[in-house]
């Protein structure tokens, strides 16, 4: 498994609370194909590892969640739920530094 830890910003109507810790994981035993971004509180968010990858460089969506790059260094993931809508902003070598240590991890053998 692959857990990292990163801050990363929530674009709200109110005042900016600055940067919020978020985990980032992808387990390869549950499903490979998944990442998931936990944000704070009881929020964790999962989806494909291929639209993070892709929407790195160019807007990208599927189902609840959009990624798109936002200017040369910065990337946002939106989140569509019943209960509205999470904008998070990350820095985007802090993504890359994430999936690249999902490609690179080695499979946990029992």
């Amino acid at each position: 498994m692959v857990e990292q830890y990163a801050r990363a910003h929530i674009v709200t109507d109110e005042e900016d609370p600055g940067a919020v810790p978020v985990v980032l994981r992808w387990d390869p035993d549950t499903d490979p194909r998944l990442v998931r971004v936990g944000l704070p509180g009881p929020h964790e968010w999962a989806f494909s590892r291929a639209l993070l990858e892709k929407g790195l460089r160019a807007p990208a969506a599927s189902g609840d969640v959009r990624v798109w790059p936002c200017g040369r260094v910065q990337a946002v993931v939106e989140f569509h739920s019943s209960h509205g809508v999470e904008v998070v902003q990350f820095e985007s070598k802090t993504l890359v530094r994430f999936l690249r240590r999902t490609y690179t991890a080695e499979p946990v053998r029992g």
